[in-house]
């Protein structure tokens, strides 16, 4: 079984599910109360490679149901986590739009038993289980990075599931590889070394939201699924044809990225082929902590011609 939910006592054992209603709050002078479900998802997930088949997976998810929109899936980056997008619950234009954000294997709250043969196969076929135990068919897609190029290929597998695409600075060159790489050209045996020096370098690279990204990094990715994570990001990046996939996905697609990177020397190609840019002004490549007002105003408009 490429993902199956463990019987209901593991869930209990982890905490399961509980609901959160939060106060009535003011957003934009309106009063509304936001009701989310906070979950561990617990599954079992065929890896990548000889021996690892049903890997144990623990996946900590918050959602909003609905039944008159299809839901927003949202896949966070590398280093980041689902409360990311938590700030959707709150925002008017989003009332009544059910989402799903959950933290990747080896990110934030969620866990894996096997964090050595993590990989962005591993991710796309963890994305697949988890909406399958939840009943999710259909969907509209949103990923950063990393969950950007894990919603690449899940979408390109299963075009048919996916309503709409929000890449936000997912990987489809090579040149997108600006963390990833470093588990080459900084190459060290030891999982704690590499991840300290990386986040020492993010905290000193020229670059908006660097800092304050690298300021929780090493609280919310475990030392040990880094390296296969990054090594396929590589390899995807540099041999996966990913812009031909992007490219040829049969919805609509917007590809959104920080003013500071309005370099990407393949967004031309991207217009050429039908996806539509959102440059998201005083940002780079964290647009969610950089300017997150313009991010969800870009997302919710992008929504809403589309629907």
């Amino acid at each position: 079984m490429v993902g199956e939910v463990l019987p209901d006592r593991d869930a209990g054992r982890l905490g399961g599910r509980r609901d959160w209603s939060w106060s009535p709050s003011a957003v934009s002078g309106a009063l509304f109360v936001v009701e989310l479900t906070s979950e561990k998802v617990c599954l079992r997930v065929d890896g990548v490679g000889a021996g690892r088949v049903g890997v144990g997976v623990e996946v900590a998810a918050i959602r909003r149901g609905g039944e008159q929109h299809a839901p927003i899936v949202f896949l966070h980056g590398f280093g980041s986590t689902k409360e990311d997008y938590a700030d959707l619950a709150y925002r008017p234009e989003f009332a009544g739009r059910p989402f799903l954000a959950y933290d990747a294997p080896g990110c934030g709250d969620s866990a894996c038993d096997d964090l050595a043969g993590m990989s962005i196969p591993f991710l796309v076929k963890t994305a697949r289980a988890v909406l399958d135990s939840l009943g999710i068919r259909r969907f509209h897609l949103v990923g950063h990075s990393m969950g950007g190029l894990t919603g690449l290929l899940l979408a390109h597998e299963e075009p048919g599931r996916v309503l709409s695409f929000v890449d936000i600075e997912g990987n489809l060159a090579p040149e997108d590889c600006f963390l990833s790489r470093q588990i080459l050209t900084h190459a060290t045996d030891d999982p704690e070394t590499f991840l300290a020096d990386l986040t020492q370098r993010a905290r000193q690279a020229p670059s908006l939201a660097s800092a304050l990204y690298a300021s929780s990094l090493r609280h919310k990715v475990r030392p040990g699924a880094v390296r296969g994570i990054f090594e396929s990001m590589v390899g995807l990046s540099d041999h996966g044809d990913l812009m031909k996939k992007f490219l040829s996905l049969p919805f609509p697609r917007m590809f959104m990225y920080g003013e500071q990177n309005a370099s990407l020397s393949y967004l031309g190609e991207l217009t050429s082929g039908g996806v539509e840019l959102a440059e998201i002004p005083h940002s780079g490549h964290w647009p969610m902590y950089s300017n997150p007002v313009t991010m969800w105003d870009r997302i919710a408009d992008f929504h809403a011609r589309i629907s």
